[in-house]
């Protein structure tokens, strides 16, 4: 009997050892039976669940096994550490930490699917092997991100790990193919140099590796930066600024500032564009470059349009009531946004609640978003959105290198010329040319203008003598608060000329 239990045993062990060997328990069973009756058969029976309890919670543990990433094959962030120590070990300056996030991750996502992201991380994990040497360590982190400890080299400095860091964009770079499509990504780099980790150890060089990297998706996608002290000074800034963003929209401290669009033709206030200031109590007001990009990356991105989206609606009714005539007003929509697959219902859903129709409402798109947008939830969004009445500017054309198949597929009604183009038009014929052939092509297309960036009173002569629609900017009025709008277009209506209207004829 024992000779039985310990055969039993061993064959179990093998059958969950190999999980596709559980087919054959049904013929084991028999053969159980065959060779030691119903005693062997009652043991076989209880042997399975048993094994099952203690082995198979260790098969299905987590999503790495034997310190493998299971996606791409590779080791896992903690054995680049251990690399990196034992260069500190060793006393061996010449070597450095990279990490490398791939972005545009959520994209592939969203068009091809979850199973989709796992063939881009493994193809960019293959392609940054074939740029590095063997010694290397190529290791999975956490996201979408690669850690590598560059084994000890000749030299090690700035000029050749820059080298090292834009071959291995150029590796991530390359077009992805899945299901006879293909898919582009891009990558952010940070890097760290033993002389300037904050810490003589390999956790230490690689968490400011990881520094530097989210300081290169501040200025990314395509960045690349060596980590020094002030980067970790700015990033501590920047997380306290991120936890403090919540609290603030919800306190009512980032509001619309509205800046006026003027008619060139009539010099009427042709519309708002509101656009988000933080006046926090301390620090006063807040530069929108500084905490527009944390919003980005704290995922508030919704959270701030539905606050702006909600006080423009508010200024445009409040407008109404005071009896000053504002036609629509304009509001700005990240890319993330417009593939809400809701965004549709819930603007026209707030329209309703303020009793608006749906030509008061200017929706912003820059450039770039449509230039660089396959998605076609944005395309349904827009055109919908189009459909129901509703303005779609395209924001800073002429950056953003927009065809014009786009622009009709976006159903993009207006567009708005960037201020590169603007400044110094009065006196650059080169700058006048270029701003000349795009008021031709949107005449083509039926399409408004409107020139950003208008700093003086002669620009704005020559955008109107070019036949540009609307102008905005400083020289015209800067951002202000809803508070002093009524005010400024009070002011504003009594420049203007007056216009007779003539006298009818007594019949």
């Amino acid at each position: 009997m024992d000779r039985i239990f310990a055969r039993a045993t061993c064959l179990t062990q093998s059958l969950f050892a190999m999980p596709q060997g559980i087919a054959f328990l049904p013929a084991c069973s028999l053969a159980a039976f065959w060779l030691g009756g119903e005693t062997a058969l009652v043991i076989f029976a209880l042997l399975p669940p048993f094994f099952y309890a203690i082995f198979g919670k260790t098969a299905q543990a987590g999503p790495t096994q034997g310190g493998t990433d299971v996606a791409t094959g590779l080791r896992l962030r903690g054995d680049a550490v251990a690399a990196l120590d034992s260069a500190f070990a060793h006393r061996s300056p010449a070597t450095a930490a990279i990490v490398v996030s791939v972005e545009d991750v959520g994209d592939v996502e969203q068009r091809f699917g979850l199973p989709a992201v796992d063939i881009v991380m493994r193809k960019v994990a293959e392609r940054l092997q074939s740029v590095l040497r063997q010694q290397d360590i190529l290791a999975r982190a956490e996201g979408s991100s690669f850690a590598i400890a560059l084994a000890p080299m000749r030299r090690a400095d700035l000029e050749t790990v820059l080298q090292i860091c834009a071959r291995l964009q150029d590796a991530v770079r390359e077009p992805v193919s899945i299901d006879a499509t293909t898919a582009y990504v891009s990558s952010s780099i940070g890097f760290c140099l033993p002389a300037r980790s904050p810490q003589p150890s390999g956790t230490g060089m690689m968490n400011a590796a990881e520094t530097a990297m989210l300081e290169a998706r501040q200025h990314g996608p395509g960045a690349i930066r060596a980590f020094s002290k002030d980067m970790q000074v700015a990033v501590a800034q920047r997380s306290e600024l991120i936890d403090e963003l919540a609290e603030a929209l919800d306190t009512g401290q980032i509001r619309p500032w509205f800046q006026p669009q003027i008619s060139t033709d009539t010099g009427e206030v042709s519309g708002f564009e509101a656009l988000a200031r933080w006046a926090h109590p301390e620090r006063g007001l807040v530069p929108p470059g500084q905490f527009l990009d944390a919003i980005e990356h704290a995922g508030l991105s919704e959270r701030l349009s539905e606050e702006i989206l909600f006080h423009a609606l508010s200024a445009l009714r409040s407008w109404d009531t005071a009896g000053i005539k504002v036609p629509n007003v304009g509001v700005n929509f990240s890319g993330d946004e417009l593939r809400n697959p809701r965004l549709v219902d819930r603007i026209q859903w707030e329209l309703d609640r303020f009793g608006l129709t749906p030509d008061r409402l200017t929706v912003e798109v820059l450039e770039t978003v449509v230039a660089n947008s396959p998605d076609d939830v944005v395309v349904r969004n827009l055109a919908a959105l189009s459909n129901l009445g509703c303005g779609i500017d395209l924001d800073d054309f002429g950056t953003g290198q927009a065809s014009i198949t786009s622009i009709r597929r976006f159903k993009v009604g207006r567009l708005k010329i960037d201020r590169s183009f603007v400044t110094k038009i009065d006196e650059d014929s080169e700058q006048r040319n270029l701003v000349e052939a795009i008021l031709t092509m949107a005449d083509r297309l039926d399409l408004d203008t409107v020139a950003e960036g208008v700093e003086t009173s002669e620009e704005h002569a020559m955008l109107s003598q070019l036949g540009c629609g609307h102008v905005q900017g400083y020289g015209i009025s800067r951002p202000i608060p809803f508070e002093e709008t009524i005010a400024w277009c009070t002011s504003h209506r009594k420049k203007l000329p007056i216009v007779e209207t003539p006298r009818r004829q007594a019949g």
